[in-house]
């Protein structure tokens, strides 16, 4: 019984521990995004569904609306143009998208929208931003229902193929102009992946499961 007794406390204070790392790092990592938030600016696509064929569709009007967005905007396009071209020009935008999507024979609505949505943790090439409260360019399309997928559109890190994808080093230049050199670094700083932990031990992983 003593044993029991003790394994159950240092279980217990093991999960304290756990839990309170937990919510340490997410404190740090929204403190983080919070600091480099002011200079970024991601796009955000929802898909009508998660059928196959609607998350096909969200795809390819990911892919046609950063074709025309960059094409328009330019290289050397700052943020405060590039959230200004939006506003000006989300009508046009949602009516390209509406368009192609007719013709492959859907007919589902685009809607774009500036707001500010909470992202996850996501890597692009070899920088890691933290997860937190940013400023979007949203697109939803139809109901919105659907898997949603994001980019850094300021600086230009949105890649359509990410497996592979390789951080320009004009798009890198421009996050060390804005950042502070420390926060700049830690996009690059992968040790622990930005805070994540993962449980060792096979016991406590069967303890959580079987609480949930």
């Amino acid at each position: 019984m003593k044993g029991k007794k003790e394994l159950f406390l240092s279980l217990s204070c093991f999960l304290l521990a756990f839990l309170l790392m937990m919510v340490w790092n997410q404190q740090k990592q929204e403190s983080f995004a919070t600091r480099i938030a002011p200079d970024i600016l991601r796009f955000h696509v929802l898909a009508n569904s998660d059928s196959r064929e609607d998350q096909d569709l969200k795809l390819e009007v990911r892919t046609l609306l950063l074709n025309t967005m960059y094409e328009q905007l330019g290289p050397d396009a700052t943020k405060d143009e590039t959230c200004t071209y939006i506003r000006n020009n989300h009508e046009s935008l949602e009516k390209l998208a509406d368009t192609y999507m007719m013709e492959k024979g859907f007919d589902y609505r685009a809607h774009m929208e500036l707001t500010t949505c909470h992202f996850p943790v996501k890597t692009y090439g070899d920088m890691v931003f933290p997860s937190g409260t940013y400023e979007a360019a949203r697109v939803t399309i139809g109901k919105g229902e659907g898997h949603n997928w994001w980019c850094v559109l300021y600086p230009p890190l949105c890649f359509v193929d990410a497996t592979y994808a390789v951080v320009p080093d004009t798009s890198k230049q421009t996050l060390k102009n804005v950042l502070d050199d420390e926060d700049y670094q830690a996009l690059f700083d992968k040790r622990g992946e930005m805070g994540r932990v993962r449980l060792k031990s096979k016991f406590l992983e069967m303890a959580i499961g079987r609480g949930a």
